[in-house]
């Protein structure tokens, strides 16, 4: 072997492992389906509560050719939690261009919670019924991160911190109301009891005076 092939090897191997350590990791759970392959993610990683990120599904069939002709019949379910909402998934390909990738599709919304989110696909491909749910965990795709990990040099409060901070303002003041309702309840009754001790003594008073009056010399 010669020194000038021995020097290209070794060369071609360096960039490799260069360009590997240089390009960012993109954790997805590849899955077969039926006829088709689904390679499922965050379209963005690693992924922070309160920045637009999206649903990322690429979608090959079994030869691992592109599947570009999806359309709508193919929904997505995003579950965090007990909460739910669902999308429409809508390519990034554009074939008159020919930009963006083949059978990548996305479905694009911002987390507003951190912790593990569930990507339910449901509806069917070219007649072939889906129904699978993908689940971030250590082995598939990030869960969503709390952005003050990487703030510097203040870590702001979240959009979900503040909305849990105004939730307890809230809590606190509506018991407040309740407390001073109750007590002017209480206030009003007192006085009302009063007045009616006040008309009922009163009319004693009145009584005892007709009786005197009435009472012969």
């Amino acid at each position: 072997m010669s020194k000038s092939f021995r020097y290209a090897v070794v060369s071609a191997v360096l960039l490799t492992m260069v360009l590997a350590s240089a390009a960012p990791a993109l954790a997805h759970e590849e899955r077969t389906v039926g006829k088709y392959k689904f390679t499922v993610g965050w379209g963005n990683e690693p992924t922070y509560a309160g920045v637009e990120n999206s649903v990322q599904l690429i979608l090959a069939d079994a030869k691992g050719k592109p599947v570009t002709d999806l359309g709508d019949s193919l929904k997505v379910t995003v579950v965090n939690g007990t909460d739910t909402v669902t999308y429409s998934l809508e390519t990034t390909f554009d074939p008159d261009s020919g930009e963006g990738t083949p059978g990548d599709y996305r479905a694009f919304f911002i987390p507003t919670r951190p912790g593990n989110y569930t990507f339910h696909f449901a509806g069917s491909i070219n007649g072939q019924k889906v129904d699978q749910s993908f689940t971030s965990s250590p082995t598939t795709f990030d869960p969503v991160k709390d952005p003050s990990e990487v703030m510097f040099p203040a870590k702001d409060p979240s959009a979900g911190d503040l909305s849990n901070r105004i939730q307890a303002v809230d809590t606190r003041t509506g018991l407040a109301r309740t407390a001073a309702d109750k007590g002017k309840s209480t206030a009003n009754t007192a006085l009302i009891l009063a007045i009616v001790g006040l008309v009922l003594g009163a009319g004693g008073l009145v009584t005892s005076l007709v009786s005197r009056r009435k009472r012969p010399a």
